[in-house]
């Protein structure tokens, strides 16, 4: 009778350290990206990809914004 309790608890012990220590299939960067892309693609489809792509706007160039004389004047001015 020992013996059979032993038995089922050290198989009880076995099945919940297998349970805990399995790795889930899930992980990694490359499960994410695609659980990322499929999610993207069920959200809208061709047709709320068209209208998003209507109302964006397109990207800006960057300018740089170079201080001309008389500001940087007015900044020594100011600061001194």
């Amino acid at each position: 009778m020992a013996e059979l309790i032993k038995e089922l608890v050290s198989g009880v012990v076995d099945s919940a350290l297998k349970e805990i220590l399995k790795k889930t299939r899930a992980t990694g960067t490359a499960a994410k990206r695609a659980k990322r892309r499929s999610r993207k693609a069920k959200s809208g489809g061709i047709l709320a990809d068209i209208v998003e792509a209507a109302f964006r706007k397109p990207a800006k160039k960057q300018v740089s914004r170079r201080r001309t004389a008389a500001s940087r004047s007015k900044l020594r001015r100011r600061s001194a």
